[in-house]
């Protein structure tokens, strides 16, 4: 896309993080947002919501009926899991990438979206977390788990937050479970007076989920080993923290193949 404006339509434009990308993907920095969907705000204009930094457009309610009024190179979902998955294969039709940021997707959602990223040629992207530090959290976490395979991830989230555990956690510990040289070693579960006080595991990686007003996004990575520990943290204070992260896939999608989980596959190439 190089040497042109790249078009995009923002699904879920009136939600917290899709609020913020209205705002963040601007014509100075080679962008033009040619939709705005979102059910909930139908016939809104994108400046009520955003102020002058956002586009002159109202809000449409169906993703199809936009991208057949307005194309779009890259589609930037950030509505909900139960949708993102019809979104994304609608953008796909018309052939726009979907970028997807709604985790909680199901295995046969993800299984569609790679089958039509194969079948039409155009890729798309689904990624958990668009924090860079996010994902150098999630690569530091993966280089540990060779020499530490004892860990357990506690994630902290906002309590709007619907699926747990979350994205990040879920990838974090697939990482991990790639990357170990020797499976780790379990206490007995011999007196468990709460069920659910040890957490869940996701491929032997115990997960604790928090759900909190007054949080955002927050992980911390708990590797434990003989006389000694080691925590990788990474906390998001703001939505502002994502739109880098947002910037680079929406400008990357079209170079890559298929369907790229994570944003690790472009910052670490």
């Amino acid at each position: 896309m190089e040497g042109q404006q790249i078009r995009v339509a923002v699904v879920g434009a009136n939600g917290r993080m899709g609020r913020e990308v209205l705002k963040a993907l601007t014509p100075a920095e080679g962008f033009q947002i040619v939709a705005a969907i979102d059910r909930e705000s139908l016939g809104m204009n994108c400046r009520d919501l955003v102020g002058a930094a956002g586009p002159d457009l109202a809000i449409e309610a169906k993703v199809g009926q936009a991208l057949d009024r307005a194309p779009a190179d890259v589609v930037v979902d950030f509505s909900s899991h139960t949708g993102a998955g019809a979104h994304a294969q609608s953008a796909l039709k018309r052939g726009a990438s979907p970028v997807i940021g709604c985790t909680g997707l199901s295995d046969y959602d993800l299984a569609e979206i790679r089958r039509m990223t194969a079948e039409l040629g155009v890729p798309a992207m689904y990624v958990p977390n668009f924090a860079i530090g996010a994902v150098l959290m999630m690569r530091f976490s993966e280089l540990a788990a060779k020499w530490l395979p004892n860990v357990e991830i506690i994630e902290m989230h906002h309590d709007k937050k619907e699926d747990a555990p979350s994205g990040t956690a879920m990838l974090t510990a697939e990482m991990i479970h790639h990357a170990r040289k020797r499976p780790p070693s379990f206490s007995p579960d011999t007196n468990i007076k709460i069920q659910g006080a040890r957490g869940g595991r996701f491929l032997d990686v115990p997960i604790h989920s928090v759900r909190l007003p007054g949080l955002l996004a927050h992980q911390q990575v708990v590797f434990g080993g003989p006389g000694e520990a080691l925590t990788v943290r990474h906390d998001s204070l703001d939505r502002s923290g994502f739109m880098e992260g947002v910037k680079l896939c929406v400008r990357t999608v079209k170079s890559l193949q298929g369907l790229t989980v994570g944003m690790d596959k472009i910052l670490f190439q």
